[in-house]
């Protein structure tokens, strides 16, 4: 059982416009399972967010963009949808598609956490397979989304989020540490 410290994120980060169970579960053959995650300081399960594509590595449909659970504290492979309660916290306030192209195309996110800071999640061909990375600005840098970490407060709510990634410009690491 999740704790309901984790609902109190501020809303982190899941898919509202479909069901996660159902959205998470429909797994196609060129998804990419994991662009960026959150984490948090309770334990070492992580919300994994994905991106649902068609056989040319472009969004597919409206709402490609999906969260699910990483349950790391149950095994390796376990992985659970989220719980509508938990849709509040790890929820997408909204997402659209931007483009779509023979290679690709990119979906502008909004994480319900940062309602400020935009997530463009980029999908391309590498190596004759799809692929996606995650990219918003960190610090004043435009830079590649690889993770955030909440830092939580006891007994319930946030201290902080962690924003981390590398700068589009170089590669060199860039972390922001976001205070509710």
């Amino acid at each position: 059982m999740r704790p309901l410290s984790v609902c109190l994120l501020g809303g982190a980060v899941a898919v509202v416009l479909a069901s996660s169970a159902e959205h998470a579960s429909a797994n196609g053959p060129e998804d990419v399972r994991s662009v960026f995650f959150v984490s948090k300081s309770e334990n070492k399960n992580q919300v994994h967010y994905g991106v649902h594509l068609d056989e040319r590595c472009a969004p597919a449909g409206d709402t490609p963009v999906f969260a699910y659970w990483r349950m790391f504290e149950r095994g390796a492979h376990a992985v659970e949808a989220l719980l509508d309660r938990e849709l509040a916290a790890y929820g997408l306030l909204e997402q659209h598609v931007l483009s779509r192209g023979e290679r690709g195309g990119v979906v502008r996110v909004v994480l319900r956490a940062l309602p400020s800071r935009p997530v463009l999640v980029t999908t391309f061909v590498r190596s004759d397979t799809c692929a996606a990375t995650a990219s918003l600005v960190i610090d004043g840098t435009p830079a590649t989304l690889a993770s955030i970490h909440a830092k939580l407060r006891w007994p319930f709510g946030v201290d902080h989020l962690l924003l981390s990634g590398r700068a589009l410009s170089d590669g060199r690491a860039v972390t922001e540490k976001i205070s509710p």
